[in-house]
């Protein structure tokens, strides 16, 4: 494909979002159509769309070529209303163009830290939302891996979305040995080098609902070693105010055998869950939202 000059993607109506490693961020504002005409139609900027560039000469540097591959090739396949849409890519000899649903609240990493710790009622709602995500995902033989704050975003009015597929994999055959993911959380199978399937997903959720409550994860520790340890030991502890039926959803996702996990399902039929979920549409596939984060709890 003939590009046009990049520096048509430069101009007043991109606003830089961020600098990362690896891309700079726009978002669309108002962009004249011609700037893109170049682009297949799909690819076409309009309201709610964001442009990721990453430069290709720092993607194999880091030796992230292929990664960046797969996470094109299977997020471009997923439309649910908590999964972040990949609507188009295109490149030039130095960059690669993503167009992406513009999440415009940002990361769910930097809520959780700017408040400390979310209410019960929103880690239950968001633990629906991720459940129905992941169901979507796991029903298409897609297993994410990498489940954490820092890839989940937060849409305009409070639905959470996941955004990062570069270590989700499509595997038909569902089962993988490949170390990946991020120490934290790290299900024991996949330190300890076991085959493992979509279960994997399953823990990071409980370890997940753990740092929503808690502010941190659940198996923190000085050194890698220790954290290692924690979580195949699966040495869990939960301060004085998380409530009987959140510790009760969290260690039944956090157990040792992936295969007595609670599933998917049985989260979004939890008791916990079932009571503190805020009941809006888009728990169940629509692409309505709820509303966004509440406080914390004061206990």
């Amino acid at each position: 494909m003939t590009m046009p000059p990049p520096s048509l993607l430069y101009q007043q109506s991109l606003h830089v979002l961020g600098v990362g490693n690896l891309m700079y961020v726009f978002v669309e504002d108002s962009v004249r159509q011609e700037y893109f005409h170049y682009l297949p139609q799909i690819c076409v900027m309009e309201a709610g769309e964001s442009v990721y560039v990453l430069f290709k000469s720092q993607l194999q540097k880091a030796g992230v070529e292929h990664q960046l591959r797969r996470e094109i090739e299977i997020q471009a396949h997923l439309r649910h209303p908590n999964i972040l849409r990949l609507f188009g890519y295109f490149h030039d000899k130095t960059r690669v163009y993503l167009i992406l649903e513009y999440a415009p609240r940002g990361e769910l990493y930097k809520e959780l830290k700017r408040q400390n710790r979310f209410s019960e009622s929103t880690c239950a709602t968001y633990m629906t939302q991720l459940s129905n995500a992941l169901k979507y995902c796991h029903n298409k033989k897609v297993i994410h891996r990498d489940i954490k704050p820092e890839n989940l975003l937060v849409g305009l009015t409070g639905d959470v979305k996941i955004a990062d597929f570069g270590w989700s994999v499509h595997a038909p055959s569902s089962r993988r040995t490949t170390l990946c993911g991020t120490l934290d959380y790290l299900p024991p199978e996949m330190i300890e080098g076991r085959h493992h399937d979509e279960k994997v997903d399953l823990w990071s959720l409980g370890i997940l609902c753990y740092e929503f409550l808690v502010g941190n994860p659940p198996f923190e520790a000085e050194t890698n070693t220790e954290t290692y340890r924690r979580i195949t030991k699966v040495d869990l502890h939960f301060p004085s105010y998380c409530t009987d039926g959140a510790k009760d959803c969290v260690r039944k996702l956090l157990q040792h055998d992936p295969f007595k996990r609670l599933s998917l399902e049985g989260i979004l039929e939890h008791p916990w869950i079932a009571a503190n979920a805020k009941k809006h549409p888009s728990t169940s596939g629509s692409s309505s939202t709820p509303p966004a984060p509440s406080k914390p709890d004061k206990s």
